[in-house]
């Protein structure tokens, strides 16, 4: 056991390439909100998608906290403070059906962890899809997942 050395290990995150909003073009997100709980991914099986759909243009920097302020524009009900918002992405897997990974949550009015994660550090494809769980105030806020790293 002699010459044992502890390490101190480093994460080290990839720089994210900043997009120049002039001069590419924006991006389709297809955005699907419900309230209390996300979507069934059968939702999403055969071509289908569920009725709500909202459509955002945007580029591979957005932030969950930028879309979470371009959803509250249009829907004055998750304006209120405490509002949680759970973001995943639904992207297809193998035939016609699909599957769904959580990559953050925000809370309006709050400052949280997951509020600069851009879509590109979230491993968002162009072509998925967006599904937002929307927690109103006076609920309890969607249970965090332990994260695998």
């Amino acid at each position: 056991m002699a010459g044992l050395e502890s390490m101190i290990v480093e994460e080290k995150q990839q720089p994210t390439k900043s997009v120049d909003r002039e001069k590419t073009c924006p991006l389709l997100l297809r955005v699907f909100c419900s309230t209390g709980r996300h979507h069934a991914t059968s939702e999403y099986a055969y071509g289908n998608v569920p009725s709500n759909e909202l459509q955002i243009y945007t580029w591979m920097d957005a932030t969950l906290r930028e879309l979470t302020t371009l959803v509250r524009d249009v829907n004055p009900e998750t304006r209120r403070k405490g509002t949680y918002f759970d973001f995943a992405v639904v992207y297809p897997d193998r035939g016609s059906t699909y599957r769904m990974r959580e990559i953050g949550v925000t809370c309006s009015g709050q400052k949280g962890a997951d509020d600069a994660k851009t879509l590109a550090q979230a491993k968002f494809t162009i072509g998925d899809f967006m599904d937002i769980n929307i927690t109103p105030p006076n609920r309890i806020p969607p249970p965090r997942r332990q994260r695998p790293y």
